[in-house]
């Protein structure tokens, strides 16, 4: 395995603070003009240390409200740690979300151009494979519908079938190995072994253990925010099954 660096991550916190107080229109202020404004901290991160080479395919696991999804983001930079707290990466960064950046007022033609365009393909490469695009999400017949009118696997489909050709170093997959039918999760899980999991660094956030365990070299176990193991996946998951 290369042991160039790929992600570092060097003492990172992140912290979240909510108000009571609800202030989006005029009727919400006069409401709360004389109530108390309780503001709560949310510790999400606490003092994250990370190395991970290139090349590497690490698993992300832990309870809900760990703090695996804070993590991803931060590490992919749609986050930003707290004061003190530094991300480094070599080479650019990916963070699949399934859906996320669509225009439910664009068709799924337009949609392929807009968001093919911000994961970093030429307006000409998009061309090329705008036919492949479509014949791997199954929406050929849909290539001209305002994707309002897709249910949410369709949508899942296309935003799938977009990213898998973006160009990335460093691929962030949040729970996209459940996109889909049976039939397409099996395509999909596939697409990726042979198009990301090679030669890429790629962090996988995922519940399920089946796929950890088959993808994963390393893998990080978080609980309540704070990284509690970050070694073998075997090891990480026998702990992970051990919390309460």
């Amino acid at each position: 395995m290369n042991k160039e660096i790929s992600l570092q991550l060097s003492n990172v916190n992140k912290t979240f603070r909510t108000s009571s107080k609800s202030f989006s229109t005029l009727r919400d202020r006069l409401i709360n003009f004389y109530k108390k404004n309780d503001v709560k901290t949310i510790k999400a991160l606490k003092d994250i240390n990370l190395e991970i080479y290139s090349g590497e395919t690490i698993g992300v696991i832990g309870r809900n409200g760990s703090g695996k999804s804070t993590l991803t983001k931060i590490m992919s930079g749609t986050f930003i740690p707290d004061r003190g707290g530094q991300v480094t990466k070599n080479g650019t960064s990916l963070l699949l979300n399934l859906g996320v950046g669509f225009s439910h007022e664009l068709s799924a033609r337009e949609n392929i151009y807009v968001n093919g365009s911000t994961l970093g393909l030429r307006i000409s490469e998009i061309d090329e494979l705008f036919d492949e695009i479509l014949e791997f999400s199954e929406l050929e017949d849909f290539k001209d519908t305002k994707i309002k009118y897709f249910s949410s696997g369709m949508i899942q489909r296309l935003s799938f079938s977009i990213a898998i050709f973006a160009k990335a170093d460093i691929i962030f997959l949040d729970e996209v190995f459940a996109v889909g039918d049976d039939k397409f999760r099996k395509k999909a899980t596939e697409a990726l072994k042979q198009n990301w999991l090679r030669n890429r660094t790629s962090i996988i956030v995922s519940h399920s253990i089946g796929t950890i365990k088959e993808h994963c070299d390393r893998t990080v176990l978080l609980h309540k925010g704070e990284l509690k193991f970050f070694g073998d996946t075997e090891k990480a998951i026998a702990l992970y099954q051990e919390l309460e």
